[in-house]
């Protein structure tokens, strides 16, 4: 198991002090059990009877697959879609509703398990931190969403699923969308991944104030053809989409090189395709490479789209709805079926856990023209109602969990990370020096409803706990504090999923109390085990050719940040 002894490498450029911080793993004492949030004993002490049976059948299952595929455990294939709200993937019903199709995740689905009350956090990064490291991303820092130049990023010290899995044996590449910093640490190369392809930044770089998206208004007050700048003074305020860096390139451990794009270039929507086209073409690579490989293999495919700004650099709309981002949405679930087929030819399907789920709910910012408004839930990405945080799920393994299967039991998206190291056979590499958020879910997997084994939801909006959900009943925290649960709004989420329904007086008067007591075990076990922010250091460093513009953009950057002291 993982500890981590910090050294802190101090390095100071254009007069600005910036703190690089680097991890050495070292192994932990065998013995040290894993960290859990408090809530979780109030469960376990319930219910550990009954799990110690269901876990002794659970790795018989597994031993015996194992047995089966050569003493191996399964691969592990996760493909996150950005800004999918609820009801948009996986049924032919809601499909019709939204006036397009998704035929491949419908069958997808079809041949899983739909995970119903899957949550994620609020919004891109924190939902990536979670999955990657098992923890609610307030414990380090990590909760909020850069677009621009920042100088921080995941810390090195934590331990990611890639290394969780790595240090068990695994291959693993990550191909896509990573957005969790934008220095060296906080790659993924750096980060238990083997390979990794993927852009430093998001999408607000790469379409939506880019050129040609101010020049249709997707963004507004940038670009130099689209207002007169005779009272601009700071030519700073606006970035510039095109001095950023775009995609990098690299293996593990090494420096990363930004691909396809040449010093002076302008990054356009173009580009911001084939981009998409090349990820999804590294993606089946990896694939067939990795499939012929001796070891299981951990693959994490983020496609980019459907997030696509400018609507003019789409020849055709071939959907009913019309909308810009359905019509992307379309292309994703075309490729994700190529890739299902893929899998199918390489012969690996059986041996293949394959985890298909969105990341938080829509962009509303940019509905309707995009063609998707939340559709079961209210709220969207950035909220803490159900829309924002709530995600169509599917978990598929041919043989081991149960075609055609909904489960309705909570999931909160850390839990995948200590539902793989076990699947995996990884458990022991999982981190016992600090709080672990994701609970083992091998047994709903494997076994089917009702066999969770979490009933609750923190849900922070970055370092600010707003909601607490138990069962189905659901306590909102107004401005993120809450002294007497009786005068908050509670909702039954069975009974009014949408949140217009306060039934305050009807839960608040047997369980108030037990709410507020709930987050009273919460924040002191926080107090045990502080938040700690995250890494920060220079934007880029690590970059072999950054281009002469990014080098600007960073003196830029460095110079704002040195301001309050001068």
């Amino acid at each position: 198991m993982y500890k981590f002894r910090r050294s802190v490498v101090k390095r100071w450029a254009a007069g600005v002090g910036i703190a690089l911080l680097t991890a050495a793993p070292t192994l932990a004492n065998a013995s040290d059990k894993i960290i859990h949030d408090a809530e979780y004993y109030i469960l376990e002490a319930q219910n550990k009877d009954k799990w110690a049976v269901e876990d002794k059948s659970l790795d018989e299952k597994l031993a015996e697959f194992r047995k089966q595929n050569g003493g191996a455990p399964p691969n592990i294939f996760y493909i996150l879609i950005d800004d999918i709200g609820f009801g948009d993937l996986g049924s032919a019903t809601l499909n019709s509703i939204r006036g397009y199709s998704t035929p491949a995740i419908n069958e997808f689905a079809r041949e899983g398990m739909r995970l119903s009350r899957m949550y994620t956090e609020p919004s891109c990064t924190p939902t990536r931190v979670a999955f990657m490291t098992g923890r609610q991303p307030h414990r380090n820092g990590m909760g909020n969403t850069s677009v621009d130049i920042s100088g921080f990023g995941l810390a090195g010290k934590e331990v990611t699923l890639a290394e969780v899995l790595s240090a068990a044996g695994y291959n693993t590449s990550h191909v896509g969308k990573w957005h969790m910093g934008d220095i060296k640490e906080a790659w993924p190369n750096f980060q238990g991944f083997d390979y990794a392809s993927f852009p430093i930044h998001q999408q607000g770089q790469l379409t939506i104030f880019h050129d040609d998206a101010a020049d249709e208004e997707v963004s507004i007050g940038i670009g130099d053809n689209n207002y007169d700048d005779r009272f601009t003074l700071d030519r700073w305020l606006r970035t510039d989409a095109s001095s950023m860096v775009t995609g990098v390139e690299g293996i593990r451990g090494e420096n990363v090189r930004e691909v396809y794009m040449e010093p002076g270039e302008r990054w356009t929507e173009a580009k911001y395709h084939e981009m998409n086209v090349r990820y999804q073409q590294q993606a089946k690579e990896q694939l067939r490479k990795l499939a012929k490989g001796y070891k299981p293999f951990f693959l994490q495919y983020w496609p980019l789209y459907p997030l696509t700004g400018p609507r003019t650099k789409t020849d055709n709309y071939t959907t009913p709805n019309g909308g810009t981002y359905v019509e992307k949405m379309k292309l994703v679930d075309r490729w994700i079926g190529e890739l299902m087929s893929e899998m199918d030819e390489l012969g690996i399907a059986d041996k293949t856990l394959v985890i298909i789920m969105g990341d938080n709910g829509h962009f509303t910012k940019y509905s309707p023209q995009s063609g998707y408004t939340p559709m079961i839930f209210r709220g969207g990405k950035g909220d803490t109602t159900e829309g924002g945080v709530r995600v169509d799920a599917f978990a598929r393994w041919p043989g081991m969990i149960k075609a055609g299967s909904v489960v309705g039991d909570i999931v909160h998206v850390s839990d995948l990370f200590s539902t793989i190291a076990r699947l995996g056979g990884a458990v022991d590499n999982t981190p016992t020096d600090r709080i672990i958020d994701g609970i083992d879910q091998t047994s709903l997997l494997l076994n089917g409803e009702t066999h969770g084994r979490r009933d609750y939801v923190f849900i922070y909006n970055i370092n600010k706990l707003e909601a607490v959900v138990k069962e189905q009943y659901k306590l909102a925290i107004p401005d993120g504090n809450l002294d007497n649960a009786i005068l908050a709004d509670f909702f039954d989420l069975f009974r009014d999923p949408q949140e217009k329904y306060p039934v305050s007086t009807e839960i608040g008067a047997w369980g108030g109390a037990k709410f507020v007591r709930m987050i009273q075990r919460h924040l002191a076990r926080k107090a045990k085990y502080p938040d700690e922010g995250p890494a920060t250091g220079m934007p880029y460093e690590g970059i072999d050719n950054l281009r002469p513009e990014s080098q600007a953009a960073v003196q830029e950057f460095l110079f704002m940040m040195k301001t309050p002291r001068l």
